[in-house]
């Protein structure tokens, strides 16, 4: 069988609602699906686990976790029963030991909704193996890159991996009651300076995140933005693939890295 290389995505997952209102993103993310080769596995870095060590899930069956409140009762009856891959993960927690980067296994960490959310759209059936990588809490930019640095060489076995997380992510300032809302500056400038310095191979002025305009009012805490860090990591070719918002000022981006 051959192996095809497939590339490092950046996915904005955005409200829970996905799940069930697909709005532009959901078809945008089957279209890229349908393009890529069929994975063998898939390896997700999700805003929504956050840790204070490096660790990787092992578990054979990670339990669907409904990790949000308030929402219609259809979405707690979600399920992505995908496998794990312990045998993956082992050598990637080996990966990112070796390489300067100790890795823990975690084998009871059920799968957050950053990383199963976005896969009913891709993978509906779930029938390829989802491994899921922490967001250590006090890694820098350029750590976090390093990580995706390291297991990038897992692209070249048809292994894909993901950061998931938004392009911009202040709730306290979604438009929740409006289905028109228009996109404010401060959300839109943010946005379109990423995609600026990706386009132009400024890697680095991503990093230096600070520099950005608005950062700290489209990232109040930056659990959300981090995850692109390590998709940038995984591939130095950037292309937009998606780009719409939702709530006004909810950035739906998807990108990828080749």
């Amino acid at each position: 069988m051959s192996i095809s290389t497939l590339p490092g995505l950046f996915i904005s997952h955005g409200s829970p609602m996905l799940a069930i209102e697909p709005e532009q993103v959901g078809p945008a993310l089957h279209r890229l699906s349908i393009n890529l080769p069929r994975p063998r596995a898939i390896v997700v870095m999700s805003a929504h686990w956050e840790s204070q060590a490096l660790e990787v899930s092992t578990s054979s069956r990670p339990e669907t976790w409904h990790d949000f409140g308030g929402f219609p009762r259809e979405l707690y009856q979600l399920r992505y029963p995908a496998p794990g891959d312990a045998i993956l993960a082992e050598r990637m927690i080996q990966m990112l030991t070796h390489n300067g980067m100790p890795a823990h296994a975690n084998s009871i960490r059920p799968r957050d909704h950053g990383v199963w959310m976005p896969l009913l759209h891709m993978y509906p059936e779930a029938d390829i193996p989802v491994i899921q990588i922490s967001l250590p809490v006090h890694f820098s930019a350029a750590q976090i890159y390093q990580v995706g640095q390291i297991l990038a060489p897992l692209r070249h076995e048809q292994i894909l991996l993901i950061g998931s997380g938004s392009i911009t992510h202040n709730l306290a300032e979604l438009s929740w009651t409006e289905e028109q809302a228009s996109t404010p500056e401060w959300a839109s400038g943010f946005r379109n300076w990423v995609v600026h310095q990706l386009n132009n191979d400024d890697f680095a002025a991503v990093l230096d995140w600070q520099q950005a305009p608005h950062v700290r009012r489209n990232h109040p805490t930056l659990e959300h933005l981090s995850p692109l860090f390590f998709a940038m990591g995984t591939g130095s070719r950037f292309s937009l693939v998606h780009s719409s918002f939702s709530l006004g000022a909810l950035g739906m981006d998807l990108y990828r890295f080749d």
